[in-house]
């Protein structure tokens, strides 16, 4: 089997019925639920999945092509076929995985969610996936700050330090639960892949650092991506901010 890398990331939104049945509202309206739980940042296990976006690769020769970008979600399938169908994904092509701040969330929520909808996922144990230091699994975050707080930044901050595009307008994390309330769920998943292309320019960014690619290779590397994305313009118009020099009108 080639080498594969899933670039990936999860959206989420509280998920009232767990926390309320942990707290003694099982029953009560939703409103009083979510009065209840107030505005503060959930515990991990109380994360419901909406979305999982992901961009696969492979490296072939001098370069690392893109075979897919999407984000799966919850108005297609429910939580626990879109868990399945990622973590068997991953027992597939058994890859390097790559994250922005996944040791702390991404990582975590997907296995808490995996146990509470009783999903088998022998996949993530094929490697050591869940050691924060291991290079099968890379939260970017974490290592460009050396593991430290004090060192991190905002994967935007990261992207326009690099000399990159970065996040574009619109949503942003802290919108996805009303984005959710209101129904829009295609346009979290469209944010959702909008932050794996993200990662994946970075990742690229720090291979290069690192001496695994070289620069011809990273170049290589970086067009195969905005190829990717231009061939299909039409079907992801979200993401052709990512293009340089792209004239692609996103409202079309």
């Amino acid at each position: 089997m080639g080498q594969y890398l899933i670039v990936w990331d999860l959206e989420t939104v509280p998920d009232l019925t767990r926390w309320a049945a942990a707290n003694d509202l099982a029953g009560k309206p939703e409103q009083e639920i979510r009065e209840a739980m107030g505005s503060k940042f959930p515990k991990l296990p109380y994360h419901s999945i909406a979305c999982i976006g992901a961009l696969i690769a492979h490296r072939e020769d001098d370069e690392w092509k893109v075979d897919a970008i999407g984000a799966p979600h919850i108005g297609e399938r429910g939580e626990k076929a879109l868990i399945k169908s990622f973590v068997d994904r991953i027992a597939e092509l058994s890859p390097q995985l790559v994250t922005f701040n996944g040791n702390s969330f991404d990582l975590p929520v997907l296995r808490y969610r995996a146990m509470i909808n009783e999903v088998s996922a022998p996949g993530l144990s094929m490697k050591p996936y869940f050691n924060r230091y291991s290079e099968d699994a890379i939260d970017l975050c974490d290592a460009l700050a050396s593991f430290s707080p004090t060192g991190k930044a905002t994967m935007h901050e990261i992207s326009l330090a690099l000399g990159l595009s970065g996040k574009p307008d619109g949503i942003d994390g802290s919108e996805v639960a009303a984005y959710f309330q209101a129904g829009r769920i295609k346009e979290i998943a469209d944010y959702c892949e909008t932050d794996v292309v993200n990662t994946y320019q970075i990742w690229l960014r720090y291979e290069l650092f690192r001496g695994k690619l070289t620069h011809a290779e990273f170049k290589s590397s970086e067009a195969a991506l905005h190829y990717f994305i231009s061939s299909h313009a039409a079907s992801k118009p979200h993401l052709q901010h990512f293009v340089p020099n792209s004239r692609v009108d996103s409202s079309s």
